[in-house]
């Protein structure tokens, strides 16, 4: 990973432990990702850092319900996050060393909750950026919260008509912002792409009606479209850096490096590549095979809708499989982690 960062490609960890998120750093990670499904994850994988953590609150907040108690938790986490990585902040003078924080994942119809929680969560600690899904009314809030001054980054994202709407909507923020008094340059953006989760898409609608495709074919997916979407960010100088997140396989890794995007790796996934026999190389702007591409558009109308401009309206991606898919997932983290707070106030 240390000679990815060499060639200039930035990286970061997608992970809730705060030691994982270290040990990223000392290889050169210069950010970091969570959601609600990787901290219920972290406090079943890590009930000695988590349950000495949530037992102290339960102390100090008698009459505190469940989900305030899981944000406490999740504040807590996300602090000692953001202190791994505060170093890189001031060392790069607030232009890199992030972790983001996502809001509450039950506020995805609700702009002002969204919006009033991000600010919340921002005050953490100075190097926070806020996720918030990439559906009409999380791209709302999310332009919202840029004219207010937050620095966010775009989640359950796929596609390329979501990337470019979610910019559409941050450049309208930054110039309120700027209206405002705000440095743009203090709250660039983040695009994330779930490229993984559309491989997961295809898949489930392959099994499902039962599409033949050559072997390896649908690997491909997500890294097309991230790949487009670079394309067209470079030749129009869009706000909002490309992140790439959701890694199934190595080539969610080695076939997108490149310089001018981000990629958020879990720490699973990047200790293997860590120990990978192929050398890191830039790949970003290597084209995907065309063979591919037909296939893909031949069989998969939701492809289509992932890899064209105007593949899907901004009212429509809220039912895009994969953001249902993502957001039931996000939600059922988010209600495991409140069992976990449950099972320790009734311990």
């Amino acid at each position: 990973m240390s000679q990815m960062s060499a060639l200039g490609a930035d990286w970061w960890n997608d992970s809730g432990a705060p030691a994982e998120l270290g040990e990223a750093v000392a290889l050169g990670a210069v950010g970091g990702t969570s959601n609600p499904v990787i901290v219920s994850q972290t406090a079943k994988a890590n009930p000695q850092l988590c349950l000495p953590i949530l037992e102290q609150l339960i102390k100090d907040h008698p009459h505190a319900i469940e989900d305030e108690l899981a944000w406490k938790l999740i504040h807590a986490l996300g602090i000692q996050s953001a202190r791994q990585l505060l170093p890189v902040y001031e060392r790069t003078k607030g232009a890199k060393g992030f972790l983001s924080m996502q809001v509450n994942p039950k506020f995805y119809p609700n702009k002002d909750l969204m919006v009033a929680q991000a600010i919340e969560l921002t005050s953490l600690a100075p190097n926070i950026a806020i996720k918030a899904p990439a559906t009409d009314t999380g791209i709302a809030a999310m332009e919202e919260m840029t004219a207010r001054g937050v620095r966010v980054n775009a989640t359950v994202s796929f596609t390329v008509p979501q990337a470019l709407a979610v910019s559409a909507a941050l450049e309208r923020g930054l110039k309120r912002a700027r209206a405002a008094g705000h440095d743009a340059d203090a709250i660039r953006p983040y695009i994330t792409l779930m490229i993984g989760r559309v491989d997961d898409q295809l898949k489930r609608v392959a099994a499902a009606k039962k599409i033949a495709t050559t072997p390896g074919v649908i690997d491909w997916a997500g890294i097309a479209v991230f790949k487009r979407a670079h394309r067209l960010f470079l030749e129009s100088g869009r706000p909002g850096t490309l992140l790439a997140a959701a890694y199934r396989h190595e080539g969610h890794w080695s076939q997108i490096i490149g310089r001018e995007v981000l990629q958020t790796i879990p720490y699973t996934w990047w200790t293997k590549f860590n120990n990978a026999a192929a050398q890191p190389r830039l790949t970003l702007d290597q084209p995907v095979d065309d063979a591919i591409l037909a296939e893909l558009r031949a069989k998969f109308p939701d492809f289509i809708k992932a890899h064209d401009e105007d593949g899907m309206k901004r009212a429509e991606f809220v039912r895009y499989g994969a953001t249902v898919h993502t957001l039931d997932q996000f939600l059922a983290g988010y209600a495991d982690l409140l069992a976990i707070v449950r099972a320790a106030m009734l311990g």
